[in-house]
């Protein structure tokens, strides 16, 4: 013990950066386990936004890739997204590095090199703004042979989909109305906290349903508000939050497998099945759709072309861009309403203009020597006013 407590304490002096490994065993099981002062250890070739975001969310200070963050094939959104948030990056280590890291060990970052105690596992490239500026410059010459791809998923996707996307055939009932009513739907994105709290007012003025997707639904609660419907994996969800009373609806496979309805089951939670490819995001969307929302208002949401080609969402591109030509106008980005309500006008504002134009006319009045006169005609006025009244009740 003692002597172990020693290496520590040496590693933890030397330069780079010292946390506790998380390694990915199978594809997405690290983001389950991670936590704060990490260091997630994942072989994700061309890193996707969504997946930066939830180890930034996690609050990990670093990150081992087994493969290249950034290959070339497009320019993908994940690593510049961890060095913003201060995270460190190592990537290219090998897969055989990963294999020889033991989950829960500590070990430390440092010049592109992998460490535990004095030894190095590893080394691979240490990513920095330039040299992610730098790769995403070369990776834009790839992404006509990305949309290429593209258009046939969006496809392929439309055939298997076209009784969903066309006539919205598949979607659950839901017992809240949102028949000619706002929808205000909350995923999981970057920056989506900060936008929910910047839509506070039109939440009070305008009361729409609420809708959160997986962690989306967590924000709404945190935020005070309680969410209406819940769309997303109850895996990835918390106990506190499924038992909130919102309705819940699980996306499923297409063979009608829901993944996470066991531990609903076990809640003695109610819960519907969505069975569909597309996102939990999109499952939204279309669930308001169908349910003849008059507007949907979307925080969390990324639509751009770099985000539509972005690995982690390959599998639901087709299904994002119909989605949306599906909804068409009636889709509004939440930040877009956050600044409208900004820019009207205070009622505040306006009782002090009233203010000043009354005060204006006193003067004028006082100035010009009328204003003996026209106050001598409103108490005569008001004379003959209270002497009616008197008069109707004598």
């Amino acid at each position: 013990m003692k002597l172990s407590g020693l290496l520590a304490r040496q590693q933890e002096s030397l330069p780079g950066v010292v946390g506790i490994a998380r390694v990915e065993r199978r594809p997405g099981d690290v983001l389950r386990r991670v936590r704060s002062g990490d260091i997630a250890v994942i072989d994700h070739a061309d890193l996707d936004r969504r997946t930066a975001e939830a180890l930034v969310s996690a609050g990990v200070i670093g990150v081992v890739n087994a493969a290249p963050s950034i290959s070339g094939r497009y320019p993908n959104l994940g690593p510049e997204v961890l060095l913003s948030a201060g995270i460190a990056l190592v990537d290219g280590v090998g897969p055989e590095v990963a294999h020889r890291i033991k989950d829960g060990a500590k070990i430390r970052l440092h010049e592109g090199g992998v460490f535990v105690g004095a030894r190095e596992m590893g080394r691979g490239t240490s990513q920095d703004a330039n040299s992610v500026a730098d790769l995403l410059i070369e990776a834009k010459a790839g992404m006509s042979t990305q949309l290429e791809a593209f258009s046939a998923n969006t496809i392929e996707f439309l055939r298997k989909e076209r009784t969903l996307i066309l006539d919205g055939i598949g979607v659950p009932e839901l017992s809240i109305s949102m028949e000619g009513r706002q929808v205000l739907v909350v995923a999981p994105g970057y920056g989506h906290a900060d936008d929910l709290q910047r839509l506070k007012k039109y939440i009070r003025e305008y009361r729409p349903v609420l809708v959160g997707v997986e962690g989306g639904a967590e924000t709404l609660r945190k935020a005070g508000h309680k969410p209406d419907v819940i769309v997303g994996d109850p895996d990835s969800i918390a106990t506190a939050t499924l038992k909130c009373g919102a309705e819940l609806v699980i996306p499923a496979h297409l063979d009608g497998h829901a993944p996470g309805l066991e531990r609903i089951q076990d809640l003695g939670i109610g819960a519907v099945t969505f069975p569909a490819s597309g996102n939990p995001e999109d499952l939204a969307l279309l669930l308001a759709d169908a349910h003849k929302a008059s507007l949907v208002i979307t925080v969390g949401f990324h639509a751009t072309l770099g985000e539509f080609l972005d690995r982690g969402r390959s599998g639901s591109n087709p299904s994002t861009f119909l989605t949306r030509l599906r909804l068409g106008s009636k889709v509004i980005d939440g930040a877009a309403v956050a600044t409208l309500q900004r820019s009207r006008t205070p009622v505040g504002a306006i009782v002090l203009l009233v203010l000043a134009v009354l005060l204006v006319a006193a003067v004028a009045l006082v100035v010009s020597g009328l204003g003996t006169a026209f106050l001598g005609l409103i108490a005569d006025t008001a004379e003959s006013v209270f002497a009616y009244l008197k008069g109707l009740f004598s």
